[in-house]
């Protein structure tokens, strides 16, 4: 037999013939990466979870491959958290306190993880909610995705005054979506719609041999709440209406992820993919079914409000089926996954980083995890009034204790639940706590700049649907 490594001719020619070939002998060094943003669904609405009535059978056996972490935080709502996660950076360091007025804008000078993954030869796309600017400068083909596929605002078919919205009629069912700048018109529910669209990405660049990041971000369970009927009608008479659709809602989020790893396997992918799981805030319509013990929802700086799923499975990297409970975040996201994929982040970048690289948690859950402080602040203060909002449905913890509204405290090692104020006996903590959160709040002042934003008169993708297929406001 002819030796290869003696003869690099024959080499080269054997390794363009199994290029396309997954290595499931040995590893991929950078996985292609596949990050389920689901939207406004809480810890405990899954079943791997101890949601006693909702079922989501392959979220459940992912869960069971995956690292978990299980102290995992994001932002109270939805747009702040796309930002943080986006940029590895608190999200009042991009301009984002609301989800609506303008203060959803991410501001123009971030770097994104799309652009960092892009500049290490990945392709990069994004399907479903973006939630960052409906401004023509501010959407994904400007930062960093080379595909865009998605809605407009916050949910399908809303609109607000100045620029965020989504385009005009738009429902759950058929919804027209921005691709790439060009709305075209869908068919089918909204989840599916996204899911399709992703898979059918992915597959195109497996087959030019091209490692890609996929962020799939379905509106699912956003109100207003909406689903197909069969997937409803299992939770119809157990729970009140509302809920019975949104977890209708779920279920095809679930049964759409199955069908996301099982093209992932069907490839021959698996080993040689990254895929993680997460929500983008606290719970919703089903907090008051089940909330995994934990106080507050969405909207709240309460656990319950900030305290998510975060489901991480490469085979290909480390071992699964394993719990990590140090205190991590959405802001760890951006470096961890420029780790992973081999990117450089530039050195001013990455001085000015909030987050953390979770690789050595992934490859041992053990790994030693100095302690941190995570501050949260729900924003959304009325127009002009930041300097008094400064303590105004806000936390800051660390990986014991939990500071809200600056006048309640809570021992999170003996009371997760945050039922008794603990502040009169542990005044030191508090003071701890408040100093570091003065500190930042001083720090926050000049990254707020959208604070006096105006937005325009016509919704951008109100306007560019009109001019693409003709109509106007007074068909709105």
């Amino acid at each position: 037999m002819i030796s290869p490594l003696k003869f690099p001719v024959v080499a080269a020619f054997l390794c363009s013939l199994f290029a396309g070939i997954p290595a499931n002998a040995g590893e991929h060094r950078h996985p292609n990466i596949v990050l389920v943003l689901a939207d406004d669904i809480g810890y405990g609405d899954f079943s791997c979870l101890g949601n006693p009535i909702l079922k989501t059978p392959n979220i459940d056996r992912f869960h069971g491959e995956s690292v978990r972490f299980t102290d995992f935080h994001v932002s109270p709502t939805c747009a702040p958290t796309r930002a943080a996660l986006m940029t590895g950076r608190h999200e009042f360091r991009n301009g984002v306190t609301h989800t609506i007025l303008e203060r959803e804008r991410m501001r123009l000078d971030a770097t994104t993880i799309a652009q960092v993954l892009k500049s290490a030869g990945y392709a990069t796309g994004i399907f479903g909610k973006w939630h960052l600017g409906d401004e023509a400068a501010y959407q994904p083909e400007k930062r960093g995705f080379d595909e865009s596929f998605i809605h407009g605002g916050g949910g399908i078919g809303q609109t607000y005054p100045g620029s965020c919205g989504d385009a005009p009629g738009n429902t759950y069912f058929d919804p027209a979506i921005s691709h790439n700048g060009t709305f075209v018109k869908t068919y089918g529910f909204c989840t599916d719609v996204f899911f399709s669209r992703a898979i059918e990405w992915m597959d195109d660049n497996i087959d030019a041999h091209r490692p890609y990041f996929a962020l799939i971000t379905p509106n699912a369970a956003h109100e207003p709440l909406s689903c197909p009927p069969e997937y409803e009608r299992p939770y119809a008479g157990k729970v009140p209406p509302k809920v019975a659709t949104f977890f209708g809602m779920i279920a095809n989020l679930d049964e759409n992820f199955g069908r996301l790893l099982g093209k992932i396997d069907e490839w021959g992918y698996e080993r040689d993919t990254l895929v993680i799981f997460m929500t983008d805030n606290g719970g919703t319509a089903g907090v008051n079914v089940f909330n995994a013990g934990m106080r507050g929802a969405k909207g709240t700086p309460y656990e319950g409000g900030t305290h998510v799923p975060s489901f991480w499975r490469w085979p290909g990297g480390w071992k699964g089926g394993a719990d990590v409970p140090a205190l991590t975040a959405h802001v760890d996201i951006f470096p961890t996954l420029a780790q992973i994929a081999g990117a450089k982040i530039p050195d001013e970048l990455a001085a000015r980083l909030d987050g953390r690289d979770l690789t050595p948690l992934l490859k041992n859950p053990a790994a030693v995890w100095p302690d941190r402080l995570l501050i949260t602040h729900v924003g959304r203060w009325a127009h002009g009034e930041a300097a008094q909002s400064k303590f105004e449905k806000c936390s800051i913890r660390d990986g014991l204790f939990s500071l809200v509204n600056n006048t309640e405290l809570y021992d999170l090692g003996s009371d997760p639940g945050q039922r008794t104020n603990v502040l009169a006996g542990h005044a030191d903590e508090a003071e701890k706590l408040r100093a570091a959160y003065d500190k930042w709040w001083n720090e926050i002042q000049p990254d707020l700049v959208n604070e006096d934003a105006v937005g325009p008169k016509v919704n951008p993708f109100k306007e560019r649907y009109w001019k693409q297929f003709g109509g106007g406001p007074e068909e709105k």
